[in-house]
């Protein structure tokens, strides 16, 4: 995991220089927010606008390798930049434009995983709607675990009123079924 915060750390110090509003999501959210994990790459949101895609996309690949020759291009329609640090951990870098990517930045607070290191990472909640979001079978595993270690605190009110509107927008009715009843199994609903 050192390698991994390192180049999450080197992502987040270039972020800041330049002003984006940023968060950690992914397998480093999940470090703090669930039963840790291993993870081999760093994923984070950059609130773009769609209109700071391409200044976003250049600076980047000025400090980071695009991880595809054909990165750059594709990271507009594909909303996230593959990228390696030069220490060989991915850094995958999602270009926020959606209302819940905004808020999700406005909710994210400071975490210290090894002491004189701190990463700004998104909400328990808002983790378990990218998770969702994402649907991915690993995800699920995440969500429960994020379930398990966060339990009563969890504001899940707000997590329905955030994955909601995105699962009409990517047209998938499974997967607020899905965790009602992964909320229900635990007792959290």
């Amino acid at each position: 995991m050192n390698a991994v915060y390192a180049a999450a750390a080197d992502l987040q110090e270039f972020v800041q220089s330049k002003g984006w509003p940023f968060c950690f999501i992914g397998g480093i959210a999940v470090q703090r927010w669930a039963y840790p994990r291993t993870t081999d790459d760093a994923d984070m949101t950059v609130f773009t606008q769609v209109f700071r895609d391409e200044e976003c996309i250049r600076e980047l690949l000025k400090r980071f390798a695009p991880f595809y020759s054909d990165t750059a291009e594709k990271a507009p329609m594909l909303r996230v930049l593959f990228m390696q640090h030069a220490n060989g951990v991915k850094l995958d870098v999602a270009l926020g434009a959606f209302e819940f990517e905004e808020h999700a930045v406005a909710r994210a607070s400071w975490w210290e995983p090894t002491k004189g290191m701190r990463l700004f990472t998104c909400s328990a909640e808002d983790l378990i709607v990218h998770k969702a979001y994402a649907s991915r079978p690993l995800d699920w595993v995440d969500i429960d675990s994020i379930l398990v270690a966060q339990g009563k605190r969890l504001d899940i009110p707000q997590i329905f009123r955030e994955l909601e509107p995105l699962m009409l927008l990517k047209e998938d009715g499974g997967v607020i079924p899905k965790l009602e009843h992964m909320l229900k199994t635990r007792g959290l609903i």
